[in-house]
């Protein structure tokens, strides 16, 4: 007979059965380029959590690329949410996954986090009057993108418009005086959670006491 594990990875259980124990916990996934199919099933759940509970959602992210349409998919789902989302950084928040930590009620990040402003590639052919009305339009998503962002962060628009464009990097204290975060998880305060303890992943050493 196969065993459990072994069977689990065949099927492909295993990510789906650690994606179901996060989402029993309220913890939302976000790793990986934030495409449009990626925000959906992100924007799926939370909307799924806010139905089921009061409590407030847990964001893990971990992005590195994305575009700004996706960005802006959770982005407004998180806007629009009846309960707060607490998102942290667990690795990379870069290009468009910035914003969506950035408009977080609570954020995060660890201490080796890597931050980065920067926009996303784009590539776009076809006739010229196509071109300019698709050059318009992700002009647009910028600027609103930068506008969002800033009112996130307290900084100008303008501030967020130069850090895009120079690829900024921040790290998780620069990204904290930055405005981006509110606090650095570090071990002293928080902990990581096995599937088989609850909850499922970082969480204050403060609330087992």
């Amino acid at each position: 007979m196969m065993p459990t594990n072994a069977r689990r990875e065949q099927d492909g259980g295993w990510p789906d059965l650690m994606r179901a124990r996060m989402f029993e916990q309220r913890v939302v996934l976000v790793n990986g380029d934030l495409d449009d199919a990626l925000a959906g099933g992100v924007a799926t759940e939370l909307m799924t959590l806010d139905a089921c509970g009061d409590l407030a959602v847990r964001l893990l992210l971990n992005s590195a690329d994305g575009t700004l349409a996706a960005a802006f998919t959770v982005i407004d789902v998180i806007d629009l949410l009846g309960v707060p989302v607490h998102a942290t950084c667990i690795g990379r928040a870069e290009g468009p996954a910035l914003g969506v930590l950035a408009v977080a009620a609570r954020r995060l990040a660890i201490p080796h986090a890597r931050i980065r402003f920067r926009e996303p590639e784009n590539r776009f052919a076809g006739r010229a009057d196509d071109v300019a009305a698709w050059a318009a339009q992700r002009d647009g998503d910028r600027q609103r993108f930068c506008a969002r962002v800033a009112d996130a962060t307290g900084r100008p628009p303008t501030w967020i418009a130069d850090a895009m464009r120079e690829g900024r990097v921040l790290d998780a204290h620069e990204a904290m005086r930055a405005g981006l975060i509110d606090e650095i998880a570090r071990s002293s305060v928080a902990s990581v959670q096995s599937l088989d303890r609850r909850p499922i992943g970082f969480r204050s050493r403060r609330s087992e006491a």
